[in-house]
């Protein structure tokens, strides 16, 4: 999924454009530093929002319409956690990651120093997963995402709007250093997910 031209990663996109004011890339209209989304789903691209473009594409049915607003909701499963994920059969050798259903289809996005890398997931494998952990299955097509993170004490996992994803993208493009990406990308990494699991309400 990109930004605008369908061809740039919107996390990337983004610090290109801070130095101007932004505007919705619907009707024009300035918007502050902290707006909504729309997701392209024709383009597989993030747009930014005015809070009455994102209104007029919220609630969307998926598949049916091209623009579709990005929700603002974060979850978190406490009673089927994910206590440690196969990060090689997934076919990500880093130990965070976003993925993105898109249709029956779901896409692995690994963040790394040169951008993000893109994997489709083996057919039947999310299924299994989400059968295992209902939160995977929450995820609305498109606009949201399951975001995980393993660690010595297990894995972090939360579903998140979309554009969050792409947040954790551009901070560890931004922050990267040296072969494992320096102290300082994963305390941004290690902020981002405290932000998120202050956010992040149980799935009922």
């Amino acid at each position: 999924m990109s930004a605008g031209t369908g061809t740039t990663h919107p996390a990337f996109a983004r610090d290109r454009r801070s130095a101007r004011q932004e505007r919705c890339e619907l009707c024009g209209t300035p918007v502050a530093a902290r707006h909504g989304h729309v997701v392209d789903t024709g383009r597989r691209g993030l747009l930014c929002a005015c809070r009455a473009c994102l209104l007029l594409f919220t609630r969307c049915p998926a598949g049916e319409v091209r623009y579709r607003a990005v929700p603002e909701r974060y979850l978190w499963d406490p009673r089927r956690p994910i206590a440690c994920l196969d990060w090689r059969g997934l076919g990500i050798p880093a130990r965070f990651a976003f993925f993105v259903p898109c249709g029956t289809r779901v896409t692995a996005f690994q963040p790394g120093p040169a951008g993000v890398a893109e994997t489709a997931l083996p057919p039947g494998l999310w299924t299994q997963l989400a059968a295992e952990h209902p939160l995977l299955a929450t995820a609305e097509p498109d606009v949201e995402a399951i975001v995980v993170r393993g660690g010595e004490r297990g894995t972090d996992c939360f579903l998140v709007p979309v554009d969050v994803g792409y947040r954790l993208a551009g901070a560890v493009r931004r922050y990267w250093t040296g072969c494992d990406g320096g102290s300082e990308m994963h305390e941004r990494v290690g902020e981002l997910f405290a932000e998120i699991g202050e956010r992040a309400r149980p799935l009922r």
